[in-house]
């Protein structure tokens, strides 16, 4: 559940950054940019939380 999550946010921040290119809003692709960092940051710390857990 959590992993879907984190998918749905990179989705919305790629969203982001579709559209304020598209506008030329250069906040909106940092604020698209910084949500997809930070959903891959999550998901690989989920993923190797689970490894060690093991």
């Amino acid at each position: 559940m959590t992993y879907l999550i984190a998918l749905l946010v990179v989705a919305l921040g790629v969203a982001g950054i579709v559209l304020g290119e598209a506008d030329d809003s250069p906040g909106l692709q940092l604020l698209g940019v910084l949500l997809v960092v930070g959903a891959v940051v999550y998901a690989v710390r989920l993923v190797r939380r689970g490894r060690r857990a093991r």
